[in-house]
């Protein structure tokens, strides 16, 4: 195991506050255990950790998201997208089925969001073609995140962003009656305009 995950793990659990655990878990709606460990010091604790064991190949980074999304706080998760979306380097096509599985497997906004702009949207940034054609079966997917995904990949695109994509992709799911889905459409809209 990568030095990184221990020590990210001893360092939240470190970090823990009792008292925020109620709170945060009762915001986001969910049983998911949590630190209580707010982002400015999970932040600071990745960063020593990343830091000190820096990582240096695509195996290290596959092994520490892997590692990290496998643990069962939410704080460890959110650590786990912090690692995948900072090694700019290998956010690519090749890490497309490990983004995947993480939406899938976090199923909630709060994870969700952040790998869709900043993970996937990355990836359809500077692979559209490639990354187009994955996007396109996920507008249409059975799972109700990879739809929100699809939808929210061109957040941070600006001036890059594929309209006709962005708009073809709302009209298909405009008909959806899905909160997550609606509150995706006038958000990636309201980007856009």
């Amino acid at each position: 195991m990568h030095p990184v995950v221990p020590i990210v793990s001893e360092g939240l659990a470190g970090a823990a506050d009792v008292e925020k655990t109620g709170p945060m878990a009762a915001y986001l709606k969910t049983d998911m255990p949590f630190y209580g460990v707010q982002s400015a010091d999970r932040k600071r604790i990745l960063s020593a950790a990343l830091k000190a064991h820096p990582i240096t190949s695509r195996a290290e980074y596959r092994g520490v998201v892997t590692s990290l999304w496998a643990l069962p706080h939410r704080e460890e998760k959110y650590c786990a997208i912090g690692v995948a979306t900072r090694y700019r380097e290998y956010v690519s096509p090749g890490s497309m089925p490990l983004y995947k599985r993480m939406i899938v497997e976090g199923a909630w906004w709060d994870l969700v969001d952040w790998l869709a702009s900043d993970a996937v949207g990355m990836v359809l940034l500077r692979h559209r073609e490639q990354t187009a054609i994955t996007m396109e079966l996920w507008i249409d997917d059975r799972d109700m995140w990879l739809r929100r995904t699809a939808i929210l990949s061109q957040l941070r695109h600006r001036e890059q962003t594929d309209a006709d994509m962005l708009f073809d992709f709302c009209l298909r799911r405009s008909h959806e009656k899905e909160f997550f889905i609606r509150k995706a459409i006038g958000w990636a809209l309201r980007e856009h305009a």
